[in-house]
């Protein structure tokens, strides 16, 4: 079996958030499976916004000195990337859109990612909630030719920190984690 390496970043900065509970899951998952798992936490990460200069596609990395060039290294090196967010106001957090939106250095440059995940959770439980979530990483992911939108999971009804204790959709996360062979 070859061993592969997966990247989550899990986009939440709110400690012991639902959404970086489902990444745990999903890492726990991926590691039972044999593969090297470096979870990613945005929590204290100093992430500015993209300032639109360009510098990056000249530079092959980001001109600001921040968290961003040392997390876009490690997703550019990884064999799968799954990301995982709260849903606010039915999208992605601006936090993870701010990131995405500071990778844009990876465009002209190799990548070894072929699938990428995404884990949601949100106080609204209807299934449409994550779409447009999974409709803006799916631009990004546009922008990568040999990859694709490998597998989802969505947890609704969730609000407060830690209420996704012991609902089946950790389970869920795992074994899409533990798919990964």
């Amino acid at each position: 079996m070859v061993m592969k390496r997966i990247v989550v970043v899990s986009t939440s900065l709110r400690r012991g958030s639902n959404s970086d509970m489902l990444a745990d899951s999903f890492v726990e998952g991926a590691r039972a499976a044999g593969n090297e798992v470096e979870k990613i936490s945005l929590v204290g990460k100093n992430i500015q916004f993209c300032r639109g200069c360009m510098g990056c596609q000249k530079l092959g990395k980001c001109v600001v000195k921040d968290d961003v060039n040392d997390i876009m290294a490690k997703v550019l090196e990884a064999d799968v990337v799954c990301w995982a967010t709260p849903i606010y106001y039915y999208e992605m957090s601006g936090q993870m859109k701010t990131l995405i939106d500071r990778m844009n250095a990876m465009y002209p440059l190799d990548y070894k990612f072929r699938d990428v995940y995404l884990l949601t959770t949100a106080a609204d439980d209807e299934e449409e909630t994550p779409k447009r979530a999974e409709s803006g990483l799916c631009g990004w992911i546009d922008c990568y030719p040999e990859s694709r939108l490998a597998g989802t999971v969505f947890c609704g009804g969730v609000n407060g920190p830690r209420e996704i204790e012991g609902n089946v959709k950790l389970q869920e996360a795992f074994e899409l984690g533990n798919s990964i062979k």
